[in-house]
């Protein structure tokens, strides 16, 4: 079903930014070439992913992130604290907390108020897990850890999924991102591509730029920092069962890895942005 016609609400986590569908009532998605339309910074809305949310049995709704070069993303936290945000200040109700269902499932998310409604969301972002088919590890067997990157002399990373898959290149210069992000996104050892973070770890933190799989550099990235920071721990290098500050492009996110990394759990912002009303757009 086109969504021309459709209201939209546009939200941003971080300046990581989404276009809202609320499609519980018609369950049906949108494809590809729609999404491509509606990111599109230049003849569309612009965004770096719209969220599409359908009904569900297991939560208030299912959100189904779509990335802006049309593929879809298993799961994503900025984009997730979008959507609980738009889901309750929507509903008239005040919670404490919601369940949404992703593709990395039912996801528990607690809620902070202010002013403009929910304006931070602590989710419970499940396991970090080392072995995924998404991995190198599902043909392996074997956690990929502080391992060389095939194809790269010198080069060492943590694979991590969090539902969607990411390589963790701790102590690589930052500005590296924009030329080897795009080389490793589609590195042939995961086979649905990767996100790709480049990690500085600061005494008190770290400091991350993201290559988004299907986005390419975004301000901020809430599985990324939750993959950083996994990461970091089992490197040695930052203490588990603690918040650790993680700083992208677009502000902090607080993060907290349990030694077992059984249940990650990020805290951040979260912002209204504007809404309207989706236009005939132009394909690219």
């Amino acid at each position: 079903m086109s969504p021309v016609g459709e209201r939209f609400f546009k939200y941003q986590g971080l300046g990581n930014d989404f276009v809202v569908l609320d499609r519980r009532r018609t369950g049906s998605d949108i494809d590809a070439e729609t999404s491509r339309r509606l990111c599109d910074r230049r003849l569309g809305i612009g965004a770096d992913g719209v969220l599409s949310l359908l009904p569900s049995e297991k939560g208030v709704a299912r959100m189904v992130v779509h990335n802006a070069d049309g593929s879809i993303a298993e799961m994503c936290g900025n984009g997730l604290r979008c959507a609980v945000k738009y889901l309750v200040d929507h509903s008239g109700e005040r919670p404490a907390r919601i369940d949404v269902e992703t593709g990395a499932g039912v996801l528990s998310c607690t809620l902070g108020y202010g002013e403009g409604g929910v304006v931070e969301v602590d989710i419970s972002m499940g396991p970090a897990r080392l072995v995924a088919p998404n991995l190198p590890s599902g043909a392996t067997g074997q956690p990929f850890r502080d391992a060389p990157v095939p194809g790269h002399p010198g080069l060492r990373g943590f694979a991590v999924s969090m539902g969607n898959p990411h390589l963790v290149l701790l102590d690589r210069p930052l500005e590296e991102a924009g030329h080897l992000g795009p080389v490793l996104e589609r590195h042939p050892d995961f086979p649905d591509r990767t996100n790709v973070e480049f990690v500085r770890v600061d005494p008190d933190g770290l400091t991350v730029v993201v290559w988004e799989r299907g986005c390419g550099l975004t301000q901020a990235c809430g599985t990324g920092a939750c993959a950083a920071a996994t990461s970091a721990v089992l490197a040695g290098r930052l203490p588990a069962e603690s918040w650790l500050r993680v700083t992208l492009p677009g502000g902090d996110l607080h993060i907290l890895v349990p030694s077992n990394l059984s249940d990650i759990r990020l805290r951040g912002p979260v912002a209204f942005v504007f809404e309207g009303v989706v236009p005939d757009l132009p394909g690219r």
